[in-house]
């Protein structure tokens, strides 16, 4: 498709960058903030000053958190295919935004304001969270690409400096909504409406300043775009996939695959982890105890930390710049070695029910974890975008998102597997199973991808080849985007 470019950069990238990443940074703060309390809030006690939890089982809050999560990353190939042919990116974003701070609020109305519809509520809140994220998230992510032409090495850094606006999103959220629960009293209902605020917000963003910085990108429908090409180029409407496109796509398949054993272990955060840290996790300092959600912002905070590092890591090797592949690899292998220091913490603690663990042994797990969260995600999204042909790029970034979903499923049954046992003993012999079956699975799949990493490459067909960068933000062709006019009206 021809294109128009207009000179719009900060810092070398488009302004439209810094948009999208402020976007998705109160997002991700409305997301993490929610999922930082929402076990939390299932297992805690239901009180008689108004009812903070819903008094569930640890094995069936686990099992309720894996599920939601993976429908948050299922719904996502719903409202990629919704953008591609029908919404457009920019329309799906603002329906989806607005459904979740719905959510958010759902779940922030007090229990003395609805007697006896607690669960009802509570259920409603969510399922307004699952739809409104399946609209907004693959969009937000598959325009970060559209800003930048096919070959543009500037593409990987700026899906690292999308992923630090994630990140920083979820670094203020744990400490945020710690602050908020324990200054209401904890009420996780305050935490909930923090939430919610921080969604609006996003959306505020996003509907002021987006055709400022963003012109006419995510405006109108990919396939749409495609049509109105074709047609300008004599081709037919609907032209097959070649050979090349059928190759890029077996390795966005090949590589969710491994997806799949990162983010079961790593979601292990939110679940088991999280649990552990507040039952089994000395976390005094001199006299303060360390709220258990600061330890949901540690993954954040090292992202913000360390992802100029890596960044700066990958452009100073040059040629020697490991491929996506390699870099997933080492991905697995990092988070293997985060979950030794889970079995370290439960070896400190040699079955005694009184004793506990330190927190550094959660520093370190949360560390690698991040190391190897910065080896794999930024890179996923970004090759996504390089692979996807044009007419389904948000229905990949969904399908991507769907391998992270089922990844969600499983954390949730590998976390409850933990049972619902009142024995300290029999839950510390269980989480050591688990810490230790993940470190041996992310351990061995990083090896066998290390071996398929040359055949992938040649199935890339030259995506990952690198250009010169031009320093300019691309916009659809005004003669290919008056094609759509009859359509849209």
């Amino acid at each position: 498709m021809s294109q128009t470019k207009i000179p719009n950069t900060i810092f070398g990238h488009p302004k439209g960058l810094f948009l999208l990443f402020s976007t998705e940074l109160w997002e991700r703060f409305s997301y993490y903030a929610m999922r930082a309390i929402l076990v939390l809030y299932l297992v805690d006690q239901v009180s008689t000053k108004g009812g903070h939890g819903l008094g569930w089982s640890q094995e069936n809050a686990l099992s309720l958190y894996g599920t939601f999560t993976g429908l948050i990353y299922l719904t996502p190939l719903i409202g990629g295919w919704l953008a591609d042919n029908y919404l457009g990116q920019r329309k799906a974003i603002y329906i989806g935004g607005a459904l979740m701070a719905a959510g958010q609020f759902m779940l922030g109305t007090p229990h003395a304001w609805i007697p006896g519809m607690e669960t009802q509520m509570f259920y409603l809140g969510l399922g307004a969270l699952i739809l409104g994220n399946g609209l907004f998230k693959p969009n937000v992510s598959t325009m970060v690409g559209d800003l930048y032409e096919n070959g543009d090495n500037r593409r990987d850094g700026a899906f690292t400096i999308f992923y630090m606006g994630i990140n920083l999103g979820a670094f203020l959220s744990g400490i945020v909504v710690g602050f908020v629960v324990a200054k209401f009293d904890g009420s996780y209902q305050a935490g909930f409406i923090c939430a919610g605020i921080g969604m609006l917000l996003s959306l505020l963003i996003q509907f002021t300043f987006a055709q400022r910085f963003l012109g006419d990108i995510g405006k109108y429908p990919a396939a749409k775009l495609q049509q109105a090409a074709n047609k300008k180029s004599g081709l037919t409407s609907k032209e097959p996939l070649t050979k090349i496109e059928r190759d890029r796509i077996k390795v966005i398949m090949v590589m969710g695959l491994f997806t799949i054993i990162f983010w079961a272990g790593f979601e292990q955060a939110g679940g088991l982890m999280n649990l552990f840290t507040n039952n089994f996790t000395d976390r005094m300092i001199g006299t303060w105890e360390v709220p258990t959600t600061w330890f949901q912002s540690l993954n954040a905070m090292f992202i913000v930390i360390f992802a100029p590092v890596i960044a700066s890591i990958w452009i100073r090797l040059g040629k020697n710049e490991p491929n996506s592949p390699l870099k997933f690899a080492i991905g697995l292998i990092l988070l293997g070695i985060g979950f030794l220091f889970m079995m370290g913490a439960v070896l400190q603690m040699d079955g005694d029910h009184t004793a506990k663990s330190s927190m550094l042994w959660l520093v370190g797990a949360y560390f690698f974890h991040t190391m190897g969260e910065l080896c794999l995600s930024p890179i996923g999204l970004s090759m996504v975008t390089k692979l996807a042909p044009l007419r389904i790029a948000s229905l990949m970034m969904g399908a991507w998102f769907l391998f992270v979903a089922i990844a969600n499923k499983v954390a949730g049954v590998i976390g409850s597997l933990i049972g619902h046992s009142t024995s300290v003993e029999d839950q510390l012999a269980n989480a050591m199973s688990i810490f230790s079956g993940i470190a041996l699975t992310a351990a061995v799949s990083g090896i066998i991808l290390y071996f398929m990493s040359d055949k992938l490459v040649d199935w890339m067909h030259g995506a990952e080849n690198k250009q010169e960068p031009n320093e300019t933000v691309i916009v659809e062709d005004v003669s290919v985007i008056s094609e759509l006019e009859p359509i849209k009206a």
